[in-house]
């Protein structure tokens, strides 16, 4: 059963985040590239199977996305990565998987020339007890982003990369003065999304 507050905390954290939030691979992307890729969980009687990345995945994986490497990290709840700092990657692009707990994942398309110049994603990614999160979020080259755990316990974050580590591809950008906002026009902070969905 919902209760009244939990009702309450999600209708004020809509009214600041607006359609950056995003729950699911159904909601649309506000960010031009981002990706939200919708992964199947098989279950029966001896527990779950979920593909996590295939070849044939068009929209994930291919000549232009191809699979270099994977890493995972698990965060502590509460903790962002980076808390002061974006990552952006030039040519990486990042795709991101919850096996464990609870993530949400902000993209931010600082990109001059994209469509969608301005626009922020959060995706909030939460594992099952017996399954991961139902959904991937692929970043394109170019867009800010990084991730805060959220939830009861650690998290445990799968990235599958399109290209091996090169500390020359990866470069880090202040929050503050990054010009990001919520659709409410608040400056981004880990702490407002802490607080919106924590």
């Amino acid at each position: 059963m919902t209760s009244l507050r939990s009702v309450q905390k999600m209708v004020a954290a809509r009214a600041m985040l607006g359609e950056t939030l995003v729950v699911g691979a159904d909601d649309p992307s506000p960010v031009a590239g981002a990706i939200l890729r919708s992964l199947r969980v098989n279950r029966d009687p001896r527990g779950t199977l979920t593909e996590l990345l295939r070849a044939d995945w068009g929209d994930v994986c291919g000549p232009e996305m191809p699979f270099a490497q994977v890493y995972a990290s698990v965060t502590v709840p509460g903790i962002a990565r980076d808390e002061d700092r974006w990552h952006v990657h030039e040519r990486q692009t990042d795709r991101f998987l919850c096996l464990a707990g609870r993530i949400v994942v902000a993209v931010a398309d600082a990109r001059p020339d994209s469509p969608t110049q301005g626009r922020l994603l959060l995706a909030d990614m939460a594992a099952a007890s017996d399954a991961p999160a139902p959904y991937m979020v692929a970043v394109p080259p170019g867009a800010l982003h990084g991730f805060v755990a959220l939830g009861e316990t650690p998290a445990l974050l799968l990235n599958l990369p399109t290209r091996l580590y090169d500390a020359s591809d990866e470069r880090r950008v202040e929050i503050d003065g990054s010009g990001v906002v919520f659709p409410d026009g608040t400056p981004f902070s880990w702490q407002a999304v802490r607080a919106a969905l924590g």
